[in-house]
């Protein structure tokens, strides 16, 4: 086989998929790439997400130098997009934020990221009285936010644009893909059932989008509210973070919820005009696995189990499984297996 032409098969168009896909691209020119899904685009897990760069202890990989060089990629992949004119088409933007707590300073902080972002820093005291009452630690800091409802358009148009082809299908088992050099998993949650992964558990999310125009900044609070704001107006408030629940009914007691701590944090929420309610099962996996191996003689690359930092994580994540595909392609072997 020629190893700058082969046949590559991607399974999952959320942005982990996606990613990996033009990815794919750029590192083989020649190759045919082909994306398969049974949702795309607005009914993926990935355009719930408020998408912004702030990822937590949950996320993690097989050792904390994977982990972290798992984020310094996504962020500096980021940035490159955003130096360029097609930033806005690309769902970037650059985001301030600030995080508060009325119990532990710690919970402020957040060393994976402090040494990436432009600013991450102690809040001065009149911020405390930005939210609320009663907050007693803060931090600022500056970050982007990936809005997935234009980021995943833009993705399929580049892959499309360069040959690419997207199929609409469901696949149930690797041994169906032997007619592809290369498979690479991006499944999410869907790898659960395909790879009878029992490391992979749904963490149920629940948000609420609103109208709030003047909403300039995110906010945090403490450990269960979150006020993110995004294109057009449309901020994202939640949320809840479910272990092993498969609901995915919208709750009007979670909504209740969300909104009540939501509006402590910033009280003028409660005028805000509400959208829509969206519900998802974020893929949770420790560690996220990124990892090749050869089932049903077809060698398949994963890169699933992001849990809530999928969209922040994709690059960084797809970076590595697509390094493994290269070697596979030319060793024909997993030799970077982690």
């Amino acid at each position: 086989m020629d190893p700058s032409s082969p046949k590559i098969v991607v399974l999952g168009a959320g942005v982990v998929g996606m990613t990996v896909a033009k990815l794919v691209q750029d590192e083989l020119r020649h190759a045919s790439v082909t994306v398969i899904a049974d949702v795309f685009k607005e009914d993926t897990l990935s355009t719930i997400a408020a998408g912004i760069f702030r990822p937590g202890t949950s996320f993690r990989g097989s050792t904390n130098e994977i982990t972290q060089k798992w984020i310094d990629d996504s962020w500096n992949y980021f940035q490159d997009i955003l130096k360029t004119p097609e930033a806005a088409q690309a769902g970037l933007m650059p985001i301030s934020s600030y995080i508060f707590s009325k119990q532990n300073y710690h919970v402020t902080r957040n060393h994976l990221i402090e040494h990436l972002v432009p600013t991450y820093r102690p809040v001065e005291e009149d911020e405390l009285k930005l939210c609320g009452e009663g907050w007693k630690y803060g931090s600022y800091f500056e970050t982007i936010k990936t809005e997935c409802g234009a980021h995943l358009p833009w993705l399929e148009r580049i892959i499309t644009g360069k040959g690419g082809k997207i199929i609409n299908g469901k696949v149930d088992n690797f041994a169906s893909l032997n007619q592809y050099d290369l498979v690479f998993n991006c499944t999410g949650f869907g790898a659960k059932y395909l790879c009878k992964d029992n490391d992979l558990v749904p963490l149920r999310g629940q948000v609420i989008k609103v109208k709030a125009p003047w909403l300039k900044s995110a906010f945090y609070g403490d450990y269960d509210a979150y006020i993110i704001p995004g294109f057009n107006g449309i901020a994202t408030l939640g949320g809840t973070r479910q272990y092993d629940s498969y609901n995915l009914n919208v709750c009007k007691h979670d909504a209740a919820g969300i909104m009540d701590r939501c509006s402590e944090l910033v009280p003028a929420l409660r005028k805000a005009e509400v959208l829509s309610h969206r519900v998802g099962l974020r893929p949770h996996r420790m560690p996220v696995r990124v990892e090749g191996e050869v089932l049903d003689g077809v060698k398949v690359v994963h890169c699933y189990g992001h849990g809530g930092y999928g969209v922040m994580t994709a690059p960084g994540t797809a970076m590595h499984a697509v390094r493994i595909g290269l070697d596979t392609l030319r060793n024909s072997s997993f030799k970077n297996k982690l």
